[in-house]
């Protein structure tokens, strides 16, 4: 039984996971064409799925409620047909601590509190300080490759996480700070976020109530 995904599930999950995504970056989601995630992005305007707008020099499509709902269902039917929700339920399972584990990772590396201001930022001039951090960053990257290799093995559309995550680990260890928790590149905490909502989405959870 194939493991891959329908490009039109994979157009509209792409839109999910990045949240808001211009066509190009949307494509390059999952490795598709652009021309044709653009025609599968209109029909799903037209069924009132995805909508687009521009706002502060940037333009992108969203999922609308119905889209959510679409996007929901499509993921549930592809589950079932390849029979790996109990695997994908205990690799979210596993998940949860760690994800505990990276948010306290990335206060940390946002703010390094003193003995007046426990919110003071941190200006990275305390290498002890942001090594620990890194080192337990890497931690979470060692933890995340098995549930990576299991995930992927349910479904080709959910490989990736785990070298995307140690990429960016490898470039905040060379210095690149903005590689741990900036939100306009491929971070760790980006990828992380995106990996939680491929779970909860995948399972049909509510992120709030599985955080």
């Amino acid at each position: 039984m194939t493991r891959d995904s329908l490009p039109g599930l994979l157009v509209l999950h792409a839109v999910r996971v990045l949240g808001f995504a211009d066509t190009p970056v949307a494509a390059q989601r999952y490795g598709l064409d652009a021309a044709e995630t653009e025609e599968l992005l209109r029909d799903a305007e037209a069924r009132g799925w995805v909508s687009y707008t521009a706002f502060a020099g940037t333009a992108g499509w969203s999922l609308t409620e119905r889209g959510r709902a679409e996007n929901e269902r499509l993921l549930a039917t592809e589950l079932a047909r390849v029979g790996g929700a109990d695997e994908v339920r205990d690799v979210h399972r596993e998940f949860l601590p760690l994800n505990a584990l990276l948010l306290r990772a990335c206060t940390d590396w946002q703010l390094r509190p003193t003995a007046g201001d426990r919110l003071t930022a941190n200006d990275h001039r305390d290498p002890a300080w942001d090594a620990r951090v890194l080192r337990e960053l890497g931690d979470i990257s060692r933890a995340l490759t098995p549930l990576a290799d299991r995930l992927g093995s349910v479904l080709t559309r959910l490989r990736g996480y785990d070298t995307r995550f140690a990429a960016a680990l490898a470039r905040a260890r060379a210095g690149e700070n903005a590689w741990v928790d900036r939100t306009d590149v491929d971070s760790c905490h980006r990828v992380w976020f995106q990996l939680h909502e491929d779970l909860i989405a995948t399972l049909g959870l509510d992120r709030h109530a599985h955080s």
